[in-house]
């Protein structure tokens, strides 16, 4: 009895005198096939993804990014379909073989598929794209890479009116911490996604200053504008067009854009804040700057800061009462 022989019509594979079932020359011929074809569409891929940065070399990382995710797309389909038609000749075993597959997909993986439709979802580019600064499953910070299943972002801090916000940062600004992070593109489903410089890459910052209610409020209010209108982004910067399409995608009313002081009573202290516009990224710097010459242009005209004091107005009567014998 040989060891190998391949028997019956199909040229089944029998191995010492058994056969196995589905192992035949057929199914052999398709999986060399099957492997060449997956060889040539990687080296198709590299090359395609080579001869695009070549090509846009001098264009934005944005338009480079989306070219690649456009082949890596492209490149999926192509060996769906070459493998399906590789293996499934006749059209009543594929749908059945579809179906099983499908069946199987949504039990056994439906956070993967779940993923893969929020990157369906994604490509559109109505939620968020690379480059953009965005919170996503609770990690803030810049987008850098997308997958079919994953968002990688490169995480920042947290200012200090959320730095108790989990996970907790130990960068008190919106900076970058160094962690790179991924998350799941099925978090698009179910939670909101903040994208800070999609359509309007500017955001409204405020700085509170006290002071106390005997100083000069009016310079200190023209301290706080004035330094404002220095550092900050002007209505021109932000550009008409800009407004206007915000408002044209999106019910918004009319904001302005102008520094503006506002004044709060407390307890103890005049609260001064200053609210203004300026671009996403930098805000550190700009209020770093803004903090500097604030303090300077105070000590000049002589304001100080406010800070939580006690004052004592009055003290009860103390009697002290000593037991034993007195000194002679």
């Amino acid at each position: 009895m040989d060891i190998l022989e391949f028997v019956g019509p199909n040229r089944a594979v029998q191995l010492f005198g058994v056969k196995l079932v589905g192992v035949n020359a057929d199914n052999g011929g398709k999986l060399l096939f099957s492997i060449a074809f997956v060889l040539v569409l990687l080296i198709l891929n590299s090359v395609a993804r080579k001869l695009t940065t070549a090509v846009l070399s001098g264009r934005a990382e944005r338009y480079r990014f989306w070219t690649r995710q456009a082949i890596q797309v492209f490149s999926a389909l192509i060996l769906v379909v070459g493998l399906a038609s590789i293996w499934f000749d006749d059209p009543t075993r594929l749908a059945t073989a579809l179906g099983l597959v499908t069946a199987g997909l949504a039990f056994a993986l439906q956070r993967v598929v779940t993923a893969i439709a929020g990157y369906v979802v994604i490509l559109r580019g109505q939620t968020f794209s690379v480059g953009d600064r965005i919170v996503m499953g609770g990690v803030r910070g810049d987008v850098i890479g997308l997958s079919f299943t994953q968002t990688t972002i490169m995480e920042m801090g947290q200012p200090p009116p959320v730095q108790n916000a989990d996970p907790a940062m130990w960068v008190r600004a919106r900076q970058y911490t160094g962690r790179v992070v991924t998350v799941s593109n099925a978090k698009i489903f179910d939670e909101p996604i903040f994208n800070y410089t999609r359509d309007f890459p500017f955001v409204f910052e405020e700085m509170v200053l006290p002071i106390p209610y005997t100083a000069d409020r009016a310079k200190a209010e023209s301290i706080l504008l004035e330094v404002a209108k220095r550092h900050t982004v002007h209505e021109t910067e932000i550009g008409h067009e800009a407004l206007e399409e915000m408002r044209r995608r999106y019910f918004m009313e009319r904001a302005s854009t102008e520094p503006r002081v506002y004044w709060r009573l407390t307890d103890n202290w005049l609260e001064l804040t200053v609210r203004f516009v300026t671009r996403e990224h930098g805000v550190r710097d700009v209020k770093d700057r803004m903090s500097r010459e604030i303090i300077r242009e105070l000590d000049a005209v002589g304001i100080g800061l406010a800070s939580a004091t006690f004052e004592i107005v009055g003290l009860p009567k103390v009697q002290l009462s000593i037991d034993g014998p007195q000194p002679a």
